[in-house]
């Protein structure tokens, strides 16, 4: 765990570095954004100036760095107002709208994955594998809309864009949910395969363990920690897949402004925000591991 602590610093930094190297070679001048068409060259100039545009990029990239020791993530060029407080106004709807995703995926998907590994070859399997080849093959911008015609605009059951309350989350996190189920179920059901035939089970059984207690305390158990890793790992593709949903359904989170910033070629909110995103990403992961521990004290010494 020490060791995975440290390495947050050069992760981070990293992908500051590859941010700013992408954010620069993408065309488009966000002073003639701002300004328009019509601008004369001298405002244009001046604004470059203001903004510290005009500099050489290595002197930038050093300036960017100096600040965020210091915890300054700069201003953003297109809401005139401190990077920090515009995300900090975002991020809550974008974590609410995870949470809820992953709830919806591990809430649905391990139980599912549980009964098809039970049950072998029969309905419940076959269901199992269906669900998981959808969610695995439909991509978020082609499941979004579809969820919209149909619980939405076809049977009005809910609302179909914002975050004015809780049926406003239900459709987005479904979207995101729906990929991460997919793989979640096939390794669930892989994984308690392999353990429901150990050794240590047909032991159970002969000294007289309930099904339930053998299925949820011996067998379960040991097959959680490769579930366990895919979910923290899957947890930062949920951030990633929050950019597109977020758009498709307007909600106010970190990933909307993600795409308002490019946009507007915001480079300091850009930089803030995939550096926001990469930090709770490998958060996540860090607890991840911490939980994989308690599953499996052997791995103390690996994490």
């Amino acid at each position: 765990m020490t060791r995975r602590l440290f390495s947050i610093v050069p992760t981070v930094l990293g992908v500051s570095v590859l941010v700013f190297a992408f954010l620069h070679a993408v065309p488009g001048d966000p002073v003639e954004i701002m300004l328009g068409e019509s601008a004369s060259a001298r405002d244009v100039e001046g604004l470059r100036r203001t903004l510290g545009l005009d500099r050489p990029l290595a002197l930038q990239l050093a300036t960017y760095f100096g600040r965020l020791a210091h915890g300054d993530l700069g201003v953003s060029i297109a809401f005139r107002a401190p990077v920090a407080t515009v995300i900090r106004e975002r991020l809550p709807a974008t974590l609410a709208l995870a949470a809820v995703a992953l709830l919806f995926a591990v809430g649905t998907a391990v139980p599912l994955g549980v009964a098809a590994a039970l049950r072998p070859r029969s309905f419940v399997d076959r269901a199992a594998r269906l669900v998981s080849l959808a969610g695995v093959a439909i991509p978020s911008f082609v499941s979004g809309p579809l969820l919209v015609l149909v619980f939405a605009i076809g049977l009005g059951w809910l609302p179909v864009s914002g975050n004015d309350g809780p049926a406003h989350v239900i459709l987005p996190a479904a979207t995101l949910a729906l990929g991460m189920s997919g793989l979640l179920v096939r390794l669930t059901r892989s994984a308690m395969l392999d353990t429901l035939s150990a050794d240590h089970l047909r032991t159970a059984r002969a000294k007289g363990a309930s099904a339930a207690r053998v299925t949820i305390v011996h067998a379960l158990r040991v097959a959680l920690p490769p579930v366990v890793t895919v979910v923290g790992l899957q947890a930062g593709a949920l951030l990633a897949g929050a950019i597109v949903t977020e758009t498709i359904f307007a909600w106010p989170g970190v990933g909307r402004l993600v795409v308002q910033a490019i946009g507007a070629r915001d480079y300091p909110l850009v930089q803030g925000c995939v550096l926001t995103l990469g930090l709770v990403y490998v958060g996540v992961n860090l607890f991840t591991d911490f939980v994989l521990t308690l599953l499996d004290p052997r791995l103390r010494d690996d994490v």
